[in-house]
């Protein structure tokens, strides 16, 4: 127990920052994502010019 293994700890280090620059880019992304979601929603539905339709 007195060795590290140098190269698993590096491996996994890389592969911690790799996971989180991709997490960090994906968050991002959605971020975008949602705010274009919330404005669509909060814009007026256009106005209709069709006639009533009689049943």
């Amino acid at each position: 127990m007195d060795q590290v293994n140098y190269p698993i700890v590096i491996i996994v280090i890389i592969a911690v920052i790799i996971l989180l620059v991709w997490i960090i880019g994906r968050n991002r992304k959605d971020e975008k994502q949602l705010e274009k979601d919330i404005i669509q929603s909060e814009l007026k539905p256009e106005a209709n010019d069709d006639k009533e339709i009689k049943t």
